[in-house]
């Protein structure tokens, strides 16, 4: 059984152990929401013996508390896999083809094959995995919340060197997600290849941009 902190976190694990799957695996996306950069998803196995405390939804740490938790799982997971599909992929088959796809890649990617998996919101029906969707995964499932950190930071760490090569942008302080500063640099220099020309804020960037410039 997984011994962890919060047990209500433990429960949908040790649910799939009681009905005799061995390895279990949490899944989760980061950067669906951004206007840039690839989409990220992991594939995370906990050590139900030796799981870090502290884990909880990315969404809900500081980004100094994720850094030392992406550690933290990478040294006791059993396995972590890595799933990334570019924006312009995204743009080619949408950002939720994206993520599934983003999502299988993580399973491939995995060292260890698990024998069933907990997918934050998304339903993988063309694998031959026995698998659950759960909504708010990564509030109900150390294992996703554990997925949701590796995601999130390896992504961020993606975002940071395309800041050193994009330096106007400042992607290396909001990640390519919409913020104010993203929105204003887009219409001060127009959207990038890393840009996902699929999404309507960065078409109307671009149109005020060419606006601006044709003056």
């Amino acid at each position: 059984m997984y011994n962890f902190e919060n047990k209500f976190m433990c429960r949908l694990e040790n649910n799939a152990l009681t009905r005799g799957f061995k390895t279990i695996a949490g899944i989760d996306e980061a950067g669906r929401g951004a206007l840039a950069g690839p989409v990220v998803a992991a594939c995370v196995v906990l050590d139900p013996h030796n799981i870090p405390t502290g884990i909880v939804d990315s969404k809900k740490i500081s980004d100094k508390k994720r850094r030392s938790l992406f550690e933290r799982i990478c040294r006791t997971a059993v396995s972590t896999g890595i799933g990334s599909i570019s924006s312009s992929v995204i743009d080619e088959i949408n950002i939720f083809n994206a993520t599934k796809l983003a999502m299988k890649e993580a399973i491939s990617n995995s060292a260890l094959k698990p024998d069933f998996l907990l997918i934050d919101a998304v339903k993988l029906y063309d694998i031959s995995i026995s698998s659950l969707s759960v909504v708010r995964g990564e509030e109900k499932s150390v294992s996703v919340a554990a997925a949701s950190i590796i995601a999130k930071v390896y992504r961020d760490n993606i975002m940071v060197t395309l800041s050193k090569q994009y330096p106007d942008y400042g992607f290396s302080s909001h990640k390519g997600y919409p913020t104010a500063l993203h929105r204003n640099m887009l219409f001060e220099y127009g959207p990038l290849v890393i840009h996902r020309n699929s999404y309507r804020p960065v078409r109307e960037a671009f149109d005020l941009w060419k606006l601006k410039n044709q003056k």
